[in-house]
């Protein structure tokens, strides 16, 4: 069985030190690190997939409430708070609960070398805590003529722990930023226009800016938005293809593909690399399209599985990723 990966976030040196040891073989907790400070911690983060973090809310060198939060915003995983009183909890721990935190942990009287050891059964609960399938699942967006109208209604549809989403509206440059400003204003989840760089977070849509082709990327085992430029594709940059197609290689059957109203074929070959792939594929109906080239091309290509009126987008999109 492959164990927990854990790290302990300490600024104690010699607890740090003891818990860094290589793990006892056979068992079923690992310790992954147990740095003393967010930047450290943080790091760790990105560029490892781990399971539970347990962290010490009264260390003297970082906020632990604070980072626990950051923690909790942006990254799907379960947090343990380690309470120095033998499970009663200190007020820093009680308040840190309050926040999400999966639950307090107590530092066993015999040492931190044991605390892997006594505390394995809680963090492997824990580690069961972490959602699966739909943290590790995103929506990949396409739409042109029409888009702007039939994204407002799909995205103001999706409840804000929604899969995090990268979209490409055919849409001039000077106009992408204040459209994603739009959405952001309409809907539960947070849109902004994408940057490169920036993490797919859940509850969070990233519109591709005008001019600029739009991918996903993965490392770490996290997904990250690629912003670049380069030829345009079926005549368009940003292009769906484009767009999808990166979402075949780095996600495959964790992804799903959505194509919205619009002109000409840009998004079907696409589509249809995300369907091979695994990806649950859907597009928009003929009857709330303004434009239906965009869909139709790819329910020609056999990339489509699901074809929904715009007001069954969103609840396809939430049902996929279950």
């Amino acid at each position: 069985m492959k164990p927990v990966r854990v790290p302990f976030v300490y600024d104690s040196t010699t607890i740090r030190r003891t818990l860094a040891r290589p793990p006892v073989s056979g068992l079923e907790v690992e310790v992954a690190g147990a740095p003393g400070n967010p930047q450290l911690a943080g790091q760790l983060i990105r560029d490892g997939i781990l399971d539970v973090m347990v962290l010490n809310p009264g260390t003297r060198r970082m906020d632990g409430l604070e980072i626990l939060l950051e923690t909790l915003e942006q990254l799907p995983m379960p947090v343990i708070v380690r309470s120095a009183l033998a499970g009663t909890g200190a007020d820093g721990a009680a308040k840190t609960l309050e926040s999400g935190a999966a639950g307090p942990i107590a530092l066993p009287r015999s040492g931190a070398g044991e605390f892997p050891h006594q505390s394995r059964s809680q963090l492997c609960r824990a580690a069961k805590r972490r959602p699966a399938g739909a943290a590790r699942r995103v929506v990949l967006v396409g739409a042109s003529t029409g888009g702007p109208e039939a994204l407002g209604v799909a995205l103001r549809a999706l409840p804000v722990q929604s899969p995090g989403l990268l979209i490409v509206q055919h849409m001039p440059e000077p106009f992408t930023a204040a459209f994603a400003r739009h959405l952001d204003g309409q809907c539960a989840i947070a849109v902004k226009e994408a940057e490169d760089g920036d993490l797919v977070l859940p509850g969070r849509a990233l519109l591709a800016p005008g001019n600029r082709h739009l991918r996903l990327r993965s490392c770490g085992g996290r997904y990250y938005a690629e912003v670049r430029t380069g030829p345009p594709v079926c005549r368009h940059r940003p292009s769906v293809d484009v767009l999808f197609r990166s979402g075949a290689r780095c996600a495959g059957a964790d992804a799903v593909g959505v194509l919205l109203t619009g002109m000409g074929s840009d998004g079907a070959r696409g589509l249809l690399c995300l369907k091979q792939a695994g990806a649950a594929t859907i597009v928009q109906d003929e009857p709330t399209s303004v434009a239906f080239a965009m869909p139709y091309a790819a329910i020609r290509l056999g990339a489509a599985a699901q074809v929904h009126p715009i007001e069954g987008i969103a609840p396809a999109i939430l049902a996929a990723c279950q």
